[in-house]
Order: structure tokens, then C-alpha cells, then sequence
């Protein structure tokens, strides 16, 4: 039974497979690092892994039968030791190259927690409790290891391993009769030796039996410092992924059979986390390690850095590599996968820091690593370090296989260095290995790069008459270049190549749209098609829908109509989709016409209209201006079942505005509130706080206002802006002033119109430190304009605060800006009503010089203060001056003057002025009357007042003016 016992291994080995150098560790797998194409990435190939137990340990362990691809030809080594992770000869040490040994994936061992109660309960009472599972024999391999007394190898009988679909080693499969046997042969008086040798041929053939026996020895005081048998069953436990009764075992490990915690531990559990890329619990497990203080391995690290290169988890792989340096250890397989995975990446500087640490830490590159170093120059197209790269190589006495050669020749395509590339492709073949595969497609990506036209041609053919496949990146670099050189022949023999490769229809014109498209082509693209498999594409809707997409994009409408019209598939839901895509297409490239042309043709339905359709037509026929019939679209919306929504809604009310129709924007707006359910978003809130600005509804804004509030939208710059331009007067101004501090305090800035708005709120509610506030505001972040200067002027001449106005005048012409008329007219108004009439005079001497033009607001400010004072004359000159300059007076005008008859004793002129207003037209306010009533009763007409009193109240003018 001695005889059976196995060193205590460290280290697992993944899967091998053919492919690139994606892989961890000692892994080769299939993927895109190296070259972009699969290929022989490692010059050998794995053949018999060793078994799963050995390579979850550190040290030696038996190989049986190894495959080995030397320079282009396979050689057959049938004796070899996997020694932390690398293969070498057991008949000479010395020489060959390291070969990666990997392990087959285990039976299913998806055996719940469950099974392993239940054997508990079994093997409590003894050995005769443990299940018995039925096999048949199968013969093993003979494999050599070494005996226990020399260096001598003999010859042992070792099962064959084989993939299986979980990922686990397979099995030896034993009888009843067997199981029996070796059953027989241990007793309660057996040693921990002879325990663990039966432990380890139960094992061989099924975790649930194995586990049972390590119960059955638990029973019987067998694990007393037995860590070896600790180590198996945590193994078979985790293949089996339970991970809580692995968790219990280390603790039981060492709380109750004194053992202590080592690398081997964690390594079984690591193992099965990498073959089956566990990422999460791998990491959890390494953690563990690390918390209790045990010291990972080569092995650890070796499958940690080949499980996270294969998820592509750099952030873990930059811990555990750190980690990994720091405890001295010296993993070349790490090193490659942090090459692989920053190379990957596009880090290439820190690929080259990895390659620099690993010349400083003194580890010795292995063929793999040879490989990684040289993709990372080659894929950044750094050929001189490449080449350095490959002297090494021949330096160290390693033959160029294939796979460097190919390399080489990517790098090389990179740089579109193409004389050199094919320098290389001679080199190969004069060095008696065969190009594959993937030299091949490397020659087309570079010749492509190159804009090598014929040149990739040639060596596409060449691929197809070697017997070898394009893949999809070279069907897409050849479908390009035949774009770019007009070649429709052939790319029509592409195109049929791809759906002979089994491309689907929809992915081959996507492509194909893509390369003609790009190079203002797509006319041809049509003609392409119909020279292959058109009549396949009219069946296919996705097809069609990209197909005619693209023609729309490249504004060949007609080409898309016909598509359309000759299309053999029948889905009412994605032609309406289809319909509205294109509808959007031709809208945001401006082409409004083409919207309403594929409108036209698109299939209708009189009941049930598609809501989104007809809203992007709508919105396309009022950038034409065109809001007849974008009205009439709503107007069948409308009489429609279909329910309007809240971006139609949107777009309607947007309509109404372009068209200045913002009445009937306010109607579609009550028919909106009506629909409880709908909550407007931020934009359509803009418009209604600008529509309803535009009709002077404070309500409705102020109702705007607070639902916006409630409604929780988010508020940036452009909503703080518009809810105080259009609400600032329709809100109480302590909220008006919260809501300007909360948007300060937001870090958003407001306008220059948002400014002015709260200047002119301020500064009417007498609110002057407020005014003066924004107005530093306005100033310090150069916001403050003309209109800024004339607010806040026109607020302290209101009050009567000359010093103040005066004050801010001074300002507005050192900030540059001359003296407004609006600034003038401010201080007449001022200095008028105050009685300071030589101010008065003043102002419109400075005007005079000034050459400033006097406005209607001019005039009448003259005429309101001349007759005032009951100056006539003076009111008489304006008068005259007014209609020289070719003005006439307005309603303002004549109320002034009506008023200013009536203080000077002149009711008869007064009552003329209004029939001078009916002749010419203008209408009769609420204060035109009442300065009449008012000059007459000055003058003692009551008679005449009493009538004109009552013809107010006939006209309505009274009930209509609040």
C-alpha cells in the first residue's frame, strides 16, 4: 500500500488547446492575442495530462505520453515530468525544449452537499458502510515514475485521462469486486500509510466513495495530523463545489486534527477554480490564503495568473503578480500572463515595465514567454525590439517555429512594412516549415493595411487553394479594399465566399454597406447584390431594414424605395418601425423632402395610425413651415383611437409655437392636463413656461411652476434660467429669490435675460439691495449689458433716488456704453415728476447734444410735464415738433394731453381730442375717459361729464379694463 502514495503535489495545469497565447501559465488556448487568428501558439502541444492530484501539488508528478510540435513536426516523447508546471524529459534533463503539461477535465461532479451527508451517515458505523458503485475495468497506460529507494524508473499501470464535458479528470473505472478488495485490506488497526493509499485508488474512482472512506477514517482517528488526506478530500469536495463544506474542512483541518495550514491546501481548491473559471471563488480562496498567513507557491501563482489572463480580470492579476514578487517567488508563466493580458489591453507600456521587472528579477524565459514578448513589440509595430527578440531566440538555441514567424509578419502588417513581411513569409518557407493558416491571413490583414490590392488578392487565393478558410476579419478587410479600388466583380466572389463560410445574410450586407458607404460608393451596392443573392435579402427583414438604411443615409431614397417596394416579408410592426427609422434619418440629415417622399409611399393604416410616425412628420413639416398639413396630421391623431402620449404632446405643442400660434398651443396643453397619468419631462416643462409666458398667463405659470416642483424633475441651468425668466413675475418674490440662491448654490450661472428679469422684479418691489446684489453679479461675470444699466437706472429714478441714478449712469459710460435714450427718458421722467425742472431742462440739453433721436415716450414724458405745470404752449410745441419729425401722437399721447387741457381750463379742447382719437382711429381706454371726466368736472361741466360717464359704461371699457 506504500506504494501508492503520491508526492504532495503544488500546482495545477490548465486545459491544453490550440490556440494563442491567451492562455495562463502553462495553458494554450484559442484567441486573438498573439496574431488575431488561432494558431499553433507554443511550439508543443500536451498530449496524457498528469493526474488532477498531482497537479494541485507542488514537486514532481508522473506524465504518461506527451506530444511535443518542434518547428513545424510533432514528435512523440512517452516519458516526462511536469516539475511546477513545465514538462522535461525524465531521459535527459538536460535537453528539448520545456513542454506545458495539462490536465483533462474531470467526470461530472455537480454532486450536491446532500451526497455527502448522506455518506456520512454511512460511513460513521464503519468501512461496510461505504456505497459500492458499479463499473467495468478498463486497462490503463503504462507510465514510468520513480521508485522509492533510487533514482531507478519503473514502470507503473495509470489510467487513461480524457476530457469531459465538467471539467474533471476521468475516472478509473472499478467493480464492486474491486472496491471490496481494496476495501479488505484496511482495518481499524491499519496505518495512516495504508489509509491513505486506499484514500487515494477510492479517489481514483469517485469523489462520493473517496469522501465516504475520509469519513469513515475521520470516525476512526485516522486524521490526526493527516494532511495529506485532508488535501484529497478538499479537492473532491471541490470538484464537486461545496464550497461551505470546503470552508468547514480547512477550519476542522486544523481546529481538530492539528494540521497546518499550507500552500497544498488551497491549491486543490484554486485548481478547480481555474479549470472551471471560478473567478470569483478563486479570488476568495487566494484571499484566504493570504489572511492566515500561508505562503502561496509557484503552482498558486501559476494558476491564479492563468485563471485571471483568461477572464481578463487585470486588476486581481495585478494583486496576485504584485503579491508574487513581494513573497520572492519567481512564476515565468505569471510574467507571460501579465504580457498577454496588458498587451491585450493596449497597455503596451506596461507590458514592456513587466518584461524589464522580469529581466531584473532574474527568471528565465521560457519558449511562451519568448512568444509573448515578441507579440507585445509586434503588435505595437516595434520591429527593431522584436527583431532583438528573435536573436535571443537563436541565441538560446530555439528553432523559429511557425508561430513566431507569424508574429513577425503581423508586426510587420502593422506597420504596413509589407517588403519586410514578405521577407519573413520567404524566410519561413526556406526554413522548411509549411505556412498555416494563420501566415496566410496575416499576409492579407497586412497587405490589406497597406492598400496592397492586388497583392491581397493573391494571397486570399493562395489561402483558399492551401485548403484553409478566411476568416471574418479577412472577409472584412477584402470587402474594403474592393470598395476602395471599384472591383464589384470581385466582390461578388466574396460575397458568395462568406455565405458559403456560413455568414449570415444580414452581417454580409452590413458589411458590405459599411465599405461602399465609407467611400461614396454605395450606388454600386445594389448591383453587387443582385449579381448574387438579392432575392435572398427580399426575404430577410433584417437585411432589408439594413440595407435600405443605409441607401437613405447615403441619400439614394430611390434605391431604398425600390428595395422597399420589391421586398418579400410581411411584419406590419417592424415595417412601421423600418418606416420611422428612415423618416428620422432623412429629418436629422436635414432632407426633408425624402422624409415626406418615403411618407408618402409607406403603407397606411386610416384607424390605427402609428403615433410615432406621425409625430416626426409633424416635426418634419414645421421645419418646412409647412403647418397646414402638419396640423392636419394632428387633427387625425385626434379624431383617431390612438392616445396621444407625452413626446406627442410635445411635439404639437412645438408645432403650434414655430408656427406663432400660441393660443392653440395652450389648448393642445389643456387637452394634455386632462390625461392625469402623463408627466411631462423637462423639456416639454420649457415649452409650457414659454408658451404661456408668450400669452401672459401668470396663472397657468405659476401652476407650471409648482408642478414642476412636485413632479421632482431635475433641474439644470437651462430649467433655473427659464422658470425665472418666464415665472419671475408670476411667483411671490421671496420664492423667486429662493429659487435664484438655490440655483447659485448648485454651481449653475445664470444669463444675461435672467439677470435683467430679477433686476427689473427687484428693483419694482423696492427691493434695492436684491437689485444691486445681481447687479455686482451681473458685472463681475461680465454679464451685464445695456439693458442691465437701463433696469436699474429706471428702478432708483422710480424711487425718486437721484443720487443713486446719477450713481449708475456714471458706471454705464465707464463700462463703454454711451447714454441710452431709455437711460434719458428715465431721468426726464424722474426730474419731471419731482418738480426739478432744471434738471428737467438739463437732460434734454444733453440729449440735444448728444444727438440723441426723442422716441414717442420722449415726447409724451414733455407733454405730461408741460401740462402739468399748464403750459401750453409748451405742450403745443412738442406737439409741433412731434409731427415734424413725422410722428403722431398715440393713445399715451392723447390721454396727456387731455389731461393737461382740463388743468389748464380747456374742457372744449379736450373734448376734440377724442374725437380727433375716433377719426384716426384709436381707441378710447379706461383713462382716456377718465382724464375727460376729470377735466370737465375741474371746469364745472358735470352735465357733459354725466353723459361721457355713461358712454363709458355703453362702451364696456369700464368692465374690460382692471
Amino acid at each position: 500500500m506504500a506504494a501508492l502514495r503520491i508526492c504532495t503535489p503544488g500546482g495545477g495545469a490548465p486545459e491544453a488547446r490550440r490556440g494563442s497565447l491567451a492562455a495562463a501559465g502553462s495553458a494554450v488556448q484559442h484567441g486573438p492575442d498573439l496574431i488575431g487568428f488561432s494558431s499553433w501558439v507554443l511550439p508543443i502541444s500536451a498530449g496524457y495530462a498528469v493526474d488532477r492530484r498531482h497537479a494541485a501539488a507542488g514537486g514532481v508528478a508522473a506524465c504518461h505520453g506527451l506530444s511535443c510540435a518542434d518547428s513545424g513536426r510533432r514528435k512523440n516523447h512517452p516519458r516526462a515530468s511536469l516539475v511546477n508546471g513545465v514538462v522535461s524529459s525524465l531521459e535527459d534533463s538536460s535537453g528539448g525544449e520545456p513542454a506545458l503539461c495539462v490536465s483533462d477535465s474531470p467526470e461530472d461532479a455537480s454532486s450536491s452537499g446532500k451526497v455527502l451527508s448522506d455518506l456520512r451517515r454511512d460511513m460513521v458505523d464503519g468501512i461496510s458502510g461505504i456505497p459500492r458503485i458499479s463499473a467495468g475495468k478498463k486497462k490503463g497506460m503504462k507510465f514510468r515514475r520513480r521508485g522509492q529507494g533510487g533514482n531507478r524508473l519503473t514502470r507503473r499501470s495509470a489510467p487513461r485521462r480524457a476530457s469531459g464535458k465538467s471539467g474533471q479528470d476521468q475516472r478509473i473505472l472499478l467493480s464492486e469486486d474491486d472496491i471490496a478488495a481494496i476495501l479488505s485490506s484496511v482495518t481499524h488497526e491499519s496505518s495512516i500509510e495504508e489509509c491513505n493509499s486506499v484514500l487515494i485508488r477510492l479517489e481514483k474512482h469517485s469523489d462520493k466513495t473517496a469522501l465516504g472512506f475520509f469519513e469513515w477514517m475521520k470516525a476512526n482517528g485516522k486524521l490526526k495530523g493527516n494532511a495529506e488526506a485532508y488535501h484529497l478530500a478538499l479537492q473532491a469536495i471541490a470538484w464537486k463545489e461545496d464550497w461551505e463544506a470546503a470552508g468547514q474542512l480547512l477550519h476542522e483541518m486544523v481546529a481538530d486534527s492539528g494540521c497546518a495550514l499550507d500552500a497544498q491546501a488551497f491549491n486543490g481548491l484554486i485548481y478547480v477554480c481555474a479549470k472551471r473559471r471560478l473567478v470569483d471563488w478563486g479570488t476568495k480562496w487566494f484571499h484566504m490564503m493570504l489572511e492566515r498567513d500561508v505562503q502561496p507557491n509557484v503552482s498558486t501563482v501559476g494558476m491564479l495568473m492563468g485563471l485571471y489572463q483568461r477572464i481578463g480580470n487585470l486588476p486581481e492579476a495585478e494583486f496576485t503578480f504584485a503579491k508574487m514578487r513581494k513573497c520572492g517567488i519567481k512564476c515565468v508563466n505569471a510574467y507571460s500572463a501579465m504580457v498577454t493580458l496588458y498587451t491585450r489591453l493596449g497597455h503596451f507600456a506596461k507590458s514592456e515595465e513587466v518584461i524589464t521587472l522580469m529581466n531584473y528579477d532574474e527568471v528565465v524565459p521560457n519558449m511562451e514567454n519568448w512568444l509573448v514578448r515578441l507579440n507585445a513589440y509586434c503588435q505595437q509595430g516595434k520591429m527593431e525590439e522584436a527583431k532583438l527578440v528573435l536573436k535571443s531566440l537563436v541565441d538560446e538555441g530555439i528553432a523559429l517555429n511557425v508561430v513566431a514567424y507569424n508574429t513577425v509578419i503581423t508586426g510587420y502588417g502593422k506597420v504596413s512594412d509589407m517588403q519586410k513581411a514578405m521577407e519573413v513569409f520567404d524566410r519561413l518557407k526556406s526554413a522548411g516549415l509549411a505556412p498555416d493558416e494563420t501566415t496566410y491571413r496575416s499576409m492579407i490583414e497586412g497587405f490589406g493595411r497597406a492598400d496592397k490590392y492586388k497583392q491581397a488578392i493573391l494571397y486570399y487565393r493562395k489561402l483558399r487553394n492551401s485548403g484553409f478558410k478566411p476568416n471574418a476579419s479577412n472577409f472584412y478587410t477584402m470587402i474594403n479594399l474592393l470598395a476602395r479600388h471599384d472591383d464589384s466583380e470581385g466582390a461578388t466572389e466574396i460575397l458568395e465566399d462568406m455565405r458559403a463560410a456560413g455568414c449570415q445574410c444580414s452581417s454580409i450586407v452590413t458589411v458590405l454597406v459599411r465599405a461602399y458607404g465609407s467611400v461614396g460608393r454605395m450606388h454600386k451596392v445594389l448591383q453587387i447584390l443582385k449579381a448574387c443573392f438579392y432575392k435572398k435579402i427580399l426575404f430577410d427583414a433584417t437585411s432589408c431594414s439594413i440595407l435600405v438604411t443605409g441607401f437613405v443615409q447615403n441619400s439614394l431614397v430611390e434605391e431604398a424605395m425600390c428595395v422597399l417596394r420589391e421586398k418579400k416579408w410581411k411584419d406590419s410592426d417592424f415595417e412601421d418601425n423600418l418606416y420611422h427609422i428612415l423618416i428620422c434619418s432623412c429629418k436629422e440629415a436635414g432632407c426633408c423632402d425624402d422624409a415626406v417622399r418615403i411618407y408618402n409611399q409607406m403603407p397606411k393604416s386610416a384607424t390605427h395610425p402609428n403615433l410615432r410616425i406621425y409625430c416626426s412628420m409633424i416635426d418634419v413639416f414645421s421645419i418646412m413651415e409647412r403647418f397646414t398639413d402638419a396640423e392636419a396630421l394632428y387633427l387625425e391623431l385626434k379624431a383617431s383611437s390612438c392616445v396621444l402620449d407625452m413626446i406627442a404632446y410635445s411635439v404639437i405643442v412645438r408645432m403650434y409655437t414655430k408656427a406663432g400660434r400660441p393660443e392653440d398651443a395652450c389648448l393642445v396643453l389643456e387637452d394634455m392636463e386632462k390625461q392625469k397619468e402623463i408627466v411631462p419631462d423637462k423639456y416639454l416643462f420649457l415649452d409650457m413656461l414659454r408658451t404661456y409666458q408668450k400669452c401672459g398667463l401668470l396663472e397657468k405659470l405659476s401652476d407650471t411652476y409648482y408642478w414642476i416642483l412636485k413632479s421632482q424633475v431635475e433641474l439644470d441651468e437651462a430649467m433655473y434660467n427659464c422658470i425665472i425668466n418666464c415665472c419671475g413675475r408670476a411667483i411671490p418674490v421671496d420664492e423667486l429669490s429662493r429659487i435664484f440662491d438655490e440655483m447659485i448654490q448648485q454651481g449653475h450661472l445664470a444669463n444675461t435675460v435672467t439677470l435683467n428679469v430679477l433686476l427689473d422684479i427687484y428693483g419694482k418691489a423696492g427691493l434695492f439691495n436684491k437689485a444691486e446684489k445681481v447687479f455686482l453679479m451681473a458685472r463681475k461675470q461680465g454679464m451685464a449689458d445695456i439693458i442691465s444699466y437701463n433696469t436699474i437706472i429706471a428702478a432708483h429714478a422710480k424711487n425718486g433716488d437721484f443720487r443713486s441714478m446719477i450713481y449708475f449712469v456714471q458706471r454705464m459710460q465707464e463700462a463703454g456704453f454711451p447714454v441710452s435714450l431709455e437711460a434719458y427718458n428715465c431721468m426726464l421722467d424722474a426730474y419731471g415728476k419731482a418738480g426739478q425742472l432744471e434738471e428737467f431742462a438739463a437732460v434734454l440739453q444733453k440729449m440735444e447734444r448728444a444727438g440723441c433721436e426723442f422716441d414717442h415716450y420722449t415726447y409724451n414724458i414733455m407733454i405730461n410735464i408741460y401740462g402739468r405745470k399748464g403750459w401750453i404752449e409748451g405742450v403745443a410745441n412738442v406737439l409741433a415738433e412731434l409731427k415734424s419729425r413725422g410722428g403722431e401722437p398715440d393713445l399715451y399721447s392723447y390721454n396727456t394731453l387731455i389731461k393737461a387741457y382740463g388743468i389748464a381750463g380747456m374742457p372744449e379742447d379736450a373734448v376734440k381730442l377724442m374725437q380727433e382719437m375716433r377719426i384716426k382711429g384709436i381707441a378710447a381706454d379706461r383713462v382716456t375717459y377718465t382724464n375727460l371726466i376729470a377735466a370737465l368736472q375741474r371746469n364745472e361741466n358735470f352735465l357733459e361729464a354725466v353723459k361721457w360717464s355713461l358712454w363709458m359704461k355703453q362702451t364696456g371699457v369700464a368692465a374690460t379694463r382692471t
